[in-house]
C-alpha cells in the first residue's frame, strides 16, 4: 500500500466542516473565470489543476486557500507547458507589487 500524500487527507478527523457558502472575493471570481477559460481552449483540464494541487509542497498546500492553490497549481502548469516563461512572469509580478497600471494585451 502506498503511503498517504499530504493532500489526502480523507478518512482523517478534520473537525467541523462549515458548509455556509460565501460571496467570492473579485480575484477568486477571477481565478475561477481563468480555469474556465483554460479548460474551454484546451489548455489545461481539471485533472492537470488537481495533479498541480497535489504536488505542491506540504508547507504551500496548508498555508495557501482554496484559490490560491488554484492559481498556483495553473501558474506552474502554464510554466511546464512553456506557455508562459519564468521571465514574463516575474516582469509583470513585478510590475504590479510597483502599482504601475498597464494593459495586457
Amino acid at each position: 500500500m502506498s503511503e498517504r500524500r499530504h493532500h489526502d487527507m480523507g478518512g482523517l478527523d478534520a473537525g467541523r466542516v462549515d458548509r455556509d457558502g460565501h460571496d467570492k472575493a473579485p480575484w477568486e471570481k477571477r481565478v475561477d473565470a481563468l480555469m474556465v477559460l483554460l479548460g474551454k481552449r484546451k489548455i489545461l483540464s481539471v485533472d492537470e489543476l488537481r495533479r498541480g494541487i497535489e504536488e505542491l509542497g506540504a508547507d504551500a498546500y496548508d498555508r495557501y486557500g482554496y484559490y490560491e492553490r488554484w492559481m498556483a497549481s495553473m501558474t506552474n502548469i502554464l510554466l511546464e507547458k512553456r506557455i508562459i516563461e519564468v521571465s514574463e512572469l516575474g516582469a509583470r509580478m513585478a510590475e504590479l507589487e510597483s502599482g504601475a497600471r498597464t494593459e495586457s494585451p
